[in-house]
């Protein structure tokens, strides 16, 4: 969501970055192009205007540390009051009173509450809470029917409200049955307009003195940048809103609604949604989302990943497997599906430090989910033998596999060789002591090890570093010298073939 305002703000610091010393005209211009970088991102201008003032006023009034340059100095004011105007600490839900507790979600239709209560329901029930749904929006069609079957597939109850009720009966006949279910969080999905009106206004209002919910939570478009903010003000003003939901913020919006809405409002983003799965919805948590817009990454998210997708015992049987050279294609199989639960693997770079401009940096070389597709059709075509044991696989069942998966011998051939190359390394490295490296730095052993041993066009000796504290700066090799690379070794290869002879 913020590659845009990243890209920006990377130029301004790597643009300081080659200055030994900074004046204040330097800094000021610095500013000023801060300033510009926010409002492209759609940022509202009061804000932006705010926020540049306050960077402006610290870093020429500060101290020349010894420790760092002065764009590392600037960068670092810059990361905290980014830290500041997304809030400071990340936002909890208030779930301290008598159960049960309601969620009381409000906002402008289509901004995707109904979606959002499923996810949340789920978020709860993953922390040993028992969710019940209250389906209020009784104006747009089928919004009813829709959250009956969302509560339908997480198997979770939901009132059976029909569109002639009135919402406010529902919301407290609804929290009379999850009480009595013995559930201890109610999600009331309230219906929204195309734009505010009194009558929406006035009936939350009415919704809201009824059941005296725990939370109100403002949920929003992130593609509609600072007018989200906008319509947050409102909707604070008649409700008193404690929180906001940002949803679809794994568009390509330019992050203004989220720049904007805390100063704006004055309340916290508490969550936001990252996908259409029910499943990603992540807490808002403004250190690493600030990390993320200057390229510092952010590896607390990764590793929260991982440890929700990948056990720690399949982690220690497949590092047994490796030692003993028992590691086959099933178990291969296995780690690519764990590596899809992540997300793609282009997301999950731009989590890791220096990594987050690594799409735009190697140009037209592609990432590996497409390969790892083809390599899955591949071995899904196989045996569960050859699955087990890839030594049985003769020329007649390379043939059959590439037909069965639509790819040819030889990239039968190449997943073959490439898979007893990793095999190998990984075992050598299980047999030199100690644990194997998991993949990727500073997960500690919970992270699916990437496939091959890399990404293509990364030099897998040197990790990338960052520049200035924190402006990415990637240094895969590029396309051209990915090609002359890949004729060097067909030219290596064909020569000890000709001494072979």
């Amino acid at each position: 969501m913020f590659e845009s305002l990243s890209d920006r703000l990377g130029g301004v610091f790597r643009k300081l970055g080659g200055r030994a010393s900074l004046d204040e005209e330097s800094v000021r211009e610095a500013v000023r192009e801060v300033r510009l970088a926010l409002l492209d991102a759609d940022v509202n201008l009061h804000v932006a205007r705010s926020f540049t003032d306050t960077v402006l006023e610290r870093c020429i009034g500060m101290e020349r540390s010894g420790r760092m340059t002065p764009a590392q100095q600037v960068l670092e004011v810059v990361h905290a009051e980014l830290i500041a105007l997304l809030g400071g600490e990340t936002g909890e839900v208030d779930l301290s009173g008598r159960p049960p507790h309601i969620l009381m979600l409000v906002g402008l239709q289509g901004s995707g509450k109904t979606t959002t209560a499923a996810k949340l329901a789920a978020y709860f029930r993953d922390r040993g809470m028992k969710p019940y749904f209250a389906p209020a929006d009784v104006n747009r069609p089928a919004a009813v029917e829709q959250l009956a079957s969302l509560a339908a597939q997480l198997d979770m109850p939901c009132y059976p409200s029909t569109p002639v009720m009135n919402p406010v009966d529902i919301a407290r006949n609804a929290t009379r049955e999850a009480a009595a279910a013995g559930c201890d969080l109610v999600l009331l999905d309230t219906a929204g307009r195309l734009h505010i009106d009194e009558a929406l206004m006035q009936e939350l209002v009415s919704v809201k003195e009824a059941v005296h919910p725990a939370e109100i939570l403002f949920t929003a478009d992130a593609m509609s940048g600072q007018d989200a903010a906008t319509v947050a003000g409102a909707f604070d003003r008649a409700l008193n809103i404690t929180g906001v939901i940002l949803t679809k913020m794994d568009g390509d919006a330019r992050g203004g609604a989220a720049l904007s809405v805390r100063s704006v409002t004055g309340k916290s983003i508490k969550f936001v949604g990252v996908g259409e799965k029910i499943s990603e919805l992540e807490l808002f948590h403004p250190d690493r989302v600030a990390g993320r817009i200057l390229g510092m990454g952010d590896m607390l998210t990764l590793i929260e990943k991982a440890r929700e997708t990948v056990d720690r015992e399949e982690a220690e049987e497949l590092e047994r497997k490796f030692r003993k050279a028992e590691f086959n294609f099933e178990d291969f199989r296995t780690q690519m599906r764990k590596m899809k639960q992540l997300g793609s693997l282009e997301g999950l770079l731009k989590l890791i430090p220096g990594f987050g401009d690594l799409r735009r940096k190697i140009g037209d070389a592609a990432l590996p989910d497409k390969e790892m597709a083809r390599f899955e059709a591949m071995i899904c075509s196989m045996t569960g033998k050859e699955r087990r044991d890839p030594k049985i696989i003769n020329p007649s069942r390379k043939r059959r596999i590439a037909e069965g998966s639509g790819m040819s011998v030889a990239d039968v051939n190449r997943l073959l060789k490439q898979f007893d190359q990793m095999r190998g390394m990984m075992q050598r490295m299980a047999g030199g002591g100690g644990k194997m490296p998991r993949g990727l730095p500073g997960i500690g052993g919970v992270m699916p090890r990437m496939p091959f041993g890399g990404l293509p066009g990364l030099d897998a000796s040197s990790a990338p570093g960052t520049d200035f504290g924190g402006a990415a700066a990637a240094t895969p090799r590029s396309a051209d010298e990915q090609k002359k690379l890949r004729q060097k070794r067909k030219d290596e290869r064909r020569r000890k073939k000709k001494n072979r002879r």
